[in-house]
């Protein structure tokens, strides 16, 4: 049975791996103010940032599909990882040592899947890179040689060899205590007929990165002529590898992609490669697949949809590289950077083009000139006789469809224009009045554009057991939406405004409210989801707490929620900014005078109403005592409204 993590080591990895850094692995941050840091949710789609990090709280939260948590919890959803994989994941980052209780460490057996998977690739990696040093693959180096690539190249991209006999990665990575099992399920191995073989062999190597850097893949490319397989070899679908979802060079590349607003896509490994050795060191490549929707998602996030951002496309100038282009037109409208497609005027590849005319060549090659959606159109046009009436209506018919996807109105009226003259109808206004047309009829129809025009998806598609007193998250949401703890609940009413800041406050700035905030009863929060939090501060040891470590604080008030609905409304509390500009003991104040100010007037309200259902039933004495708190509320309610914060 698997030990559990001592909690101890848990905090350490908690402390000592800051949450800007892991997330900025998978998407590019940027300033949001107040020390926070935003970006395009990695857990739905979105046009606008309104994913949230908080590198002092260790904290993120999306504002739009309401994920949130801090470290262990990002991972845990972005790598569908279980708790203790992504703790050991994490903890090997930051170099920690992780002690298990229930019978200590055992790491063949304790490590989850994923992180085993990896180790696994890792040393394969190795394994491979020393091979590649080896009498045998001087094949492999003469290869690497004649497209221009040196040791120090082979180097940097960590390029290897796999030998050519049946079964020495296998035999290799036995010794280093990974299972049959687990060498068939990293697709390293594949059943022989006596037992597990090596599934690369006698061929060049490429190690495949997801964007955090973890190698999950390869590529290997054939060598040999009485090699029989086929000219590139890809690792096969696992747990950790999902070629539609990785990207070649994604992990040297994704740094300056976010820097520039620039992404070059190209064909192939060795592409990439004389890429970046000519300086255009944001080129990827997809593996064994077209450039499609999951590549989409991992470059926008990378992107941040910047009106300025621009993406590349190089392919072959031949028939089949053409295609390619087309099919990447077919999802650029799920772009908000501006898309272009690069061929070389003699069809050569950029690594080819490096060879013969040098790395200026390739950086000239890559420098945007022709709109992507422009090249499609040509394409489009050129299958038809424009010669004769009837080719060149279907010409427009065509072409025109294409036009009325383009993002904004302005350009896809100057397009139009140019599609008139690509068709040669002389009438322009007939051209630019039919693309309006299909525009407005696939908006009517809910195909292509959202109401912005720009293309893109709209909305997202218990730990402690027993359901909360009340469901914060039927409460909270609006008929017809998502559930949401945030705009929707915090724009009913005032007091339920206030309860919120006081909420934000207790989480991200107790000293201004302490001690005062720790003797208010869950009851003085209206809304049942604001009850909640405060309840989950009070079990987490209070707000006061929060004077110490304010991380674990955090998450010991996280620990308390009783689901994730309320958990998720926290971490949105504890990095949301505030709507006061000075952010002071004053501005606390008039927080706690106007919930306990609400709380007091509720009271003398159900006191009144209370006797006024009575009426003449009430015996004296009760009369008398209600009648006497009802007068001491109204001198507290008198006191807190005349004098502010100091009444506290």
């Amino acid at each position: 049975m698997a030990g559990r993590i001592n909690d101890d080591d848990v905090k350490a990895v908690r402390d000592a791996v800051p949450i800007d850094s892991v997330v900025s692995e998978y998407l590019q941050l940027r300033s949001a103010g107040g020390g926070n840091l935003k970006g395009l949710c990695p857990f739905h789609d979105e046009k606008s940032p309104s994913f949230q990090v908080s590198p002092s709280k260790g904290l993120f939260h999306c504002f739009g599909c309401q994920e949130g948590g801090d470290t262990i919890a990002f991972v845990m959803k972005i790598d569908h990882l279980s708790f203790s994989e992504t703790v050991e994941r994490l903890a090997a980052k930051a170099g920690i040592t992780l002690r298990y209780e229930e019978g200590g460490y055992n790491p063949s057996h304790q490590r989850g899947e994923r992180i085993r998977l990896i180790e696994a690739h890792q040393a394969a990696a190795e394994f491979y890179v020393r091979a590649l040093e080896g009498p045998e693959a001087e094949i492999g180096r003469k290869f690497l040689a004649e497209r221009g690539f040196d040791q120090e190249a082979a180097t940097h991209f960590r390029v290897g060899y796999s030998p050519a006999g049946w079964d020495h990665l296998t035999r290799y990575l036995r010794g280093k205590g990974f299972s049959d099992k687990e060498l068939i399920t990293s697709g390293l191995s594949q059943d022989g007929r006596r037992g597990p073989i090596d599934r690369f062999r006698g061929r060049l190597m490429w190690p495949i990165s997801d964007t955090a850097g973890d190698v999950v893949g390869f590529g290997a490319r054939k060598l040999r002529d009485d090699d029989n397989g086929p000219k590139y070899l890809n690792t096969p679908e696992t747990p950790i590898y999902k070629k539609s979802q990785v990207l070649y060079g994604i992990d040297l590349a994704k740094k300056d992609i976010a820097k520039a607003s620039r992404a070059v896509v190209v064909e192939g490994y060795t592409d990439v490669m004389a890429c970046h050795l000519a300086g255009v060191t944001t080129a990827i490549a997809t593996c064994g697949t077209a450039f499609g929707n999951d590549h989409i998602k991992i470059l926008r996030r990378l992107l941040m949809d910047n009106g300025s951002a621009r993406v590349i496309f190089t392919f072959d100038g031949d028939a089949a590289g053409q295609k390619a282009a087309l099919r990447a037109f077919e999802d650029d409208q799920k772009f908000a950077a501006e898309t272009y497609i690069a061929i070389a005027p003699d069809g050569m590849d950029p690594c080819d083009l490096r060879l013969v005319k040098g790395d200026d060549a390739v950086r000239d090659l890559v420098e945007p000139r022709t709109p992507l959606f422009e090249f499609a159109l040509r394409q489009i046009v050129g299958r038809y006789d424009l010669e004769t009436p009837a080719g060149r209506g279907a010409a427009l018919d065509e072409a025109a469809a294409v036009v009325a996807k383009i993002k904004t109105s302005s350009v896809q009226r100057e397009v139009a224009v140019q599609l008139a003259g690509f068709v040669g109808i002389l009438d322009q206004e007939f051209v630019v009045r039919r693309v309006a047309q299909l525009a407005r009829w696939a908006r009517d129809k809910g195909e292509g554009r959202g109401g912005d025009g720009r293309g893109r998806g709209t909305g997202p598609q218990d730990r402690r057991g027993g359901a909360p007193q009340q469901s914060a998250q039927a409460y909270a949401a609006p008929a017809g939406r998502t559930a949401s703890s945030g705009p929707a609940l915090h724009l009913r009413s005032p007091a339920h405004r206030t309860e919120r800041e006081l909420l934000k406050l207790a989480l991200q700035k107790p000293a201004l409210v302490c001690p005062a905030f720790d003797a208010y009863g869950v009851d003085e929060f209206t809304a049942p989801p604001y009850a909640a939090v405060r309840r989950c501060i009070e079990e987490a040891g209070g707000a006061e707490r929060g004077l110490g470590d304010s991380r674990e604080y955090l998450v010991a008030v996280m620990d308390a929620a009783p689901d994730d609905t309320v958990r998720n409304l926290v971490t949105e509390l504890a990095v949301e900014v505030f709507h006061g500009k000075t952010i002071d003991e004053n501005y606390a104040g008039v927080q706690l005078v106007q919930v306990r100010l609400r709380a007091v007037d509720r009271r003398i309200d159900d006191v009144q109403s209370s006797l006024a259902r009575l009426g003449s039933n009430v015996a004296p004495h009760e009369l008398a005592a209600a009648q006497n708190e009802v007068w001491v509320l109204q001198q507290y309610a008198q006191s807190l409204r005349a004098r502010g914060a100091d009444a506290l």
